[in-house]
């Protein structure tokens, strides 16, 4: 059963609270309190902790020749700071004023990067260090650049004189400062997690009372209490969120032990129950299932988090606290989504894709949702978080949750959650030589009076996977014939995938060199119909979803199946 969560606020009161939340932040950078962001330049960095994330050498020679590939944009400055640049591009000023191309310098390893590195933070320093104003000094930027600066400050000072010296210890002083301040007035979710994260590295790595030290550790423990569920997911649902906390935690969990100070126990414990989240959503060729904001990602940087993992063992099946279940025999891995939306403060990147799942078998992906494009425009977000972008059943072309795509408020209050299922019952049904469950939800009651149930069950050692997928009113009485019943079910592919109809007019899906798999359902004829798949590495990408329409007062229940017609040579 997934976690209770409070009745979601109306949109007024989300735009006042974020006008009133924006005010208080405005007043902290202001000059009232300016004063607090000086005070003692440190003498030194006591320890750079370790970086996890993974680290190209060739990038950092592009650097050097200024060529700036950040978000899925390439800006060539041409031997001109890039600090200098007015980039329309807000991810790629993310990226630039975050400072995580660092790692790509140290991991060159040459005086010429060390150089390059250091006279880029100058840049910075003289460009932006004087004036906070956005993006540069974006509360959530700030906090990356502060890691960044430490992980990587063994590159940026070797060879610096004292005056660089001083001003590097100078800047990412006040820059902690800045962050300790704003750092409530963040918006909810992972940026102030991280920000909590940042200011532990930093009075870790800094010389600073123990009174500083308990204070951040007290603040981060608090956070990750309220963020991390009991499950190992992140609040908002998002398995990315997992991957990117577990590459600041890790780290920081290894900069107490290297400074013989105690970590406190709810980071220890968050640890430990995320790898094995993060783990649940993996499938077999390494990637993440594609749920609630989850796009690309590259297997060797999960791996990278999973050596890290020491207990082993095969995942869990069901997390009830965030609302998702595994189901997994022999190769074969089936991953859904049985859970109710997450809380309306961290539903940004949400999707409404509850009751969707994915199936791969080995490497392969055969039934994947559509995911996201980290670097598309905003107004090709929407879509990728629809219900029909999702292998899952849509009513009346309708989405099952509804975002706020009101122009007049999302610059204010971004593209929230504001409605979606309350209640989404769901129960495990595995028995001998089966894995299975059922769930259901109320996204649709309100406007059509109609609840979608869904079951799968994976048998034959996973050679089969069959779904039952049911549409009813309260009390489980049967859709009236009203033409507002109009269901679409999904099952969009990956890309990689052949398809065709056999001699029987069965769709069969091929991976190449793989085994192939066969679709069937009862009492609809499945059409084949393009589709998009968001989350390709190189960007969207043409593929194909299997589509059955019908009207649900006509077919109240309808059963499909995908079982293994040959398997692999």
């Amino acid at each position: 059963m997934a976690r209770p969560r409070a009745e979601t606020p109306r949109l007024p009161a989300l735009v006042v609270r974020e006008l009133w939340r924006r005010l208080r932040r405005r007043l902290r950078a202001g000059p009232i309190y300016r004063w607090r962001y000086a005070g003692r330049t440190p003498e030194r960095v006591l320890i750079a902790p370790p970086d996890l994330r993974l680290a190209d050498p060739t990038i950092a020679e592009d650097i050097y020749h200024g060529r700036f590939s950040f978000a899925g944009r390439l800006v060539e400055t041409g031997g001109e700071s890039p600090f200098h640049f007015d980039v329309a591009n807000p991810s790629w000023l993310v990226s630039l004023h975050g400072f995580r191309w660092l790692r790509h310098m140290r991991a060159a390893g040459t005086d010429l990067a060390a150089s390059n590195a250091r006279a880029l933070v100058a840049d910075w320093i003289a460009e932006h260090g004087g004036r906070i104003a956005a993006p540069a000094w974006d509360s959530a930027v700030t906090a990356r650049r502060v890691i960044a600066w430490l992980q990587h400050s063994p590159v940026v000072l070797k060879g610096a004189d004292f005056a660089f010296y001083r001003a590097f210890l100078k800047s990412l002083a006040v820059q902690v400062r800045y962050l300790r301040t704003m750092a409530p007035e963040m918006q909810d979710g992972e940026e102030r997690l991280r920000a909590r994260v940042a200011l532990a590295f930093a009075a870790l790595s800094l010389p600073t009372s123990q009174t500083s030290l308990r204070n951040a550790t007290r603040n981060l423990a608090a956070e990750l209490e309220r963020q991390i569920l009991p499950d190992g997911v992140h609040i908002s649902r998002n398995p990315q969120a997992v991957l990117e906390l577990l590459a600041d935690l890790l780290p920081l969990r290894q900069t107490y032990a290297n400074q013989a100070e105690t970590p406190p126990d709810v980071l220890i414990n968050a640890i430990d129950r995320m790898l094995p989240a993060l783990r649940f959503f993996r499938h077999q060729d390494g990637t993440l299932a594609r749920f609630n904001g989850m796009g690309a990602t590259l297997p060797d940087r999960i791996a990278a988090i999973l050596r890290h993992d020491e207990t082993g063992g095969a995942p869990l099946l069901h997390a009830s606290h965030s609302g998702y279940d595994r189901l997994a025999m022999g190769d074969v891995t089936v991953i859904a989504d049985t859970g109710r939306p997450p809380p309306i403060d961290v539903s940004r990147e949400a999707h409404a894709g509850c009751l969707s799942f994915e199936m791969s078998s080995g490497r392969h992906h055969y039934v994947v949702n559509a995911g996201v494009d980290a670097f598309a425009p905003a107004d090709v977000r929407p879509l990728a978080r629809s219900t029909a972008a999702h292998s899952t059943a849509t009513i009346n072309d309708a989405s099952s949750c509804r975002f706020n795509l009101s122009a007049r408020f999302n610059r204010l209050i971004g593209t929230p959650m504001i409605s979606g299922p309350r209640h989404v019952p769901s129960r495990r049904t595995d028995g001998e030589g089966r894995q299975g469950l059922i769930a259901s939800h109320d996204g649709y009651v309100g406007r059509y009076g109609l609840y979608h149930e869904r079951e799968l069950t994976l048998t034959d050692g996973g050679a089969r996977l069959e779904g039952v997928d049911r549409f009813f009113r309260a009390g489980g009485a049967p859709p009236k014939p009203n033409g507002r019943d109009n269901i679409v079910v999904r099952f969009h592919l990956h890309p990689d995938m052949g398809l065709y109809r056999d001699d029987t007019d069965r769709l069969v899906l091929t991976a190449r060199r793989a085994e192939r798999w066969t679709f069937e359902c009862d009492g609809v004829t499945p059409e084949i119909e393009e589709s998009i798949f968001f989350a390709g590495l190189s960007g969207p990408r043409k593929s194909r979803q299997i589509v059955l329409a019908f009207r649900a007062s006509q077919l109240p229940e309808i059963a499909w199946r995908f079982f293994r017609s040959r398997p692999a040579a």
